[in-house]
């Protein structure tokens, strides 16, 4: 029989942390958190939204520590689970942990209806942007134990995920202190053609939802850049008439591209501690990239850049462990 003291000390030691209970790898987990700011929107989008969390290894037997908080958007027509199978986000938190960077890393859904957000607000498609910035940053810092403070989040993001970084940053610079734009897109104003809108207006919503890339980011864009709540039932509108495109809608697209906003958000961005831009050589979006480079020179804007050899996403996930966790490791407080 055993005794009664030697079920105290087995439930004793059971209590502390050993090699069988310790977290000794980095943990992915896929979680949903409520954005009240995703509520009532027209197009249906899920208030209720799924986020992948990494925290780095050790985290369940350091209770005391905190730490910093990157936040990475992905790219449209993607999901979070999309690029977590490409990315393996998990092993990427466990590297820069090897090297001493340990961080939490926080993928949240910028899914829609038609394939993306792009992290913005419309009574349409939602408030993506205050689902990310508000919501989930205040979800993260009570759930997890973060650094809640500005100087220690990061924000990145690749292609769509580029956009709402270089987006967010403009609109919550007291929010993050550091970002990182992959091969950004939607940089430059791009309205829709007058031939794609006439288009999109014949499609049926089976059509919609199963339509090819072109016409698919112009259904998003005008969901999120044009929305109209008078205009059932997609609650957008083209601003077609007579084959032309009325000019309040090509301003509509102009107000939404960063290398056009960017003027009015001068004292955010040099808010900043650093901005880093990079992009693929053979990118289809490196002239837009040119052009907020640009931009970001004529208003004497500090910012880090790089054109390496690739194309849109086949060097990110590489990138991703050699340039975006290394260069937050570099930037934000760890205390």
């Amino acid at each position: 029989m055993i005794s009664r003291r030697l079920l105290a000390l087995l439930a004793a030691l059971a209590l502390l942390p050993n090699a069988a209970q310790a977290q000794d790898k980095s943990r992915i987990e896929l979680l949903t958190f409520h954005s009240q700011a995703m509520e009532g929107n027209l197009e249906g989008n899920p208030a209720e939204r799924n986020v992948y969390v990494v925290t780095p290894p050790g985290y369940d037997e350091h209770p005391d520590r905190r730490y910093p908080v990157v936040y990475f958007l992905h790219g449209f027509v993607a999901t979070p689970q999309m690029y977590q199978e490409m990315m393996k986000f998990e092993e990427a938190v466990g590297e820069a942990a090897a090297a001493g960077n340990e961080v939490i890393l926080v993928v949240p859904d910028g899914h829609s209806k038609y394939k993306g957000g792009f992290y913005s607000n419309s009574p349409t498609t939602g408030n993506y942007e205050a689902m990310v910035a508000e919501d989930l940053v205040a979800w993260v810092d009570s759930r997890f134990r973060t650094l809640a403070k500005r100087e220690s989040r990061g924000l990145a993001g690749h292609s769509m995920g580029g956009y709402g970084t270089l987006r967010l940053a403009m609109k919550y610079p007291q929010v993050w202190s550091n970002i990182y734009a992959m091969s950004a897109c939607c940089l430059v104003p791009q309205p829709p053609s007058a031939e794609n809108l006439a288009k999109v207006e014949t499609m049926s919503e089976e059509q919609m939802v199963n339509a090819g890339f072109a016409e698919l980011a112009t259904i998003a864009t005008l969901s999120t850049w044009s929305p109209d709540p008078s205009n059932p039932p997609h609650f957008w509108q083209t601003g077609l008439k007579d084959g032309e495109v009325d000019p309040l809608v090509v301003a509509r697209f102009a107000a939404n591209a960063p290398a056009a906003m960017l003027g009015q958000y001068v004292p955010a961005l040099k808010s900043l501690e650093a901005i880093r831009l990079d992009i693929g050589d053979e990118d289809f979006l490196l002239e837009q990239n040119l052009t907020l480079k640009a931009e970001l020179d004529r208003y004497q804007i500090p910012y880090g850049w790089e054109l390496y050899e690739g194309d849109h996403g086949n060097r990110i996930a590489e990138r991703i462990r050699s340039h975006v966790l290394p260069f937050f490791g570099g930037q934000l407080d760890r205390e």
